[in-house]
């Protein structure tokens, strides 16, 4: 698995928004046909076509030199409060075409409590793409498939693949 920028890509090419769900957990899974809701209480399926907008609620991010600074203070807090707590959530409003807004419930995959502002930026520029039907998911899945099974790349490389998405 590899995190690029809100996106969670596995290697069999699955894409989450924030980190992928356990069990029961709650997510989204993104596929090429538009937008499934993982988990309690919000199942579903939304197509491309049928979204008119996608808003993310109460996303911790953080600017790059704040990144730095706070990873240490939670790596030293989680240390001493022995970690274990789970994942902060954020949520996904997806607006339907009728005008209908649908809640939906992800959990961050940052592992420091925080997105990098630019890749938070980047990743709802692509969102917004892939809604207005003006990029695709697939080079996504494959990057996955390809690349996804050496971790999560670089700052520099996540911006890259971020911004090569989002221009197609």
């Amino acid at each position: 698995m590899a995190m690029v920028g809100l996106f969670w890509i596995a290697e069999d090419g699955g894409v989450y928004v924030g980190a992928e769900p356990e069990g029961a957990g709650r997510g989204l899974r993104l596929t090429r046909d538009g937008v499934v809701g993982l988990g309690v209480d919000q199942g579903g399926e939304w197509r491309w076509a049928d979204l008119r907008s996608v808003a993310l609620r109460y996303v911790r991010i953080r600017s790059a030199g704040r990144l730095v600074v706070t990873a240490a203070v939670d790596l030293a807090l989680s240390a001493v409060a022995g970690g274990g707590g789970s994942p902060g959530a954020f949520e996904v409003h997806l607006e339907t075409a009728d005008g209908t807004t649908v809640e939906l419930e992800a959990y961050m995959a940052s592992a420091v409590g925080g997105y990098v502002e630019s890749e938070y930026d980047l990743s709802i520029a692509l969102l917004n793409r892939l809604v207005d039907g003006t990029a695709d998911l697939a080079p996504l899945e494959d990057w996955g498939r390809a690349y996804a099974a050496e971790g999560t790349p670089r700052r520099e490389e996540r911006e890259a693949l971020l911004r090569k998405w989002t221009d197609g």
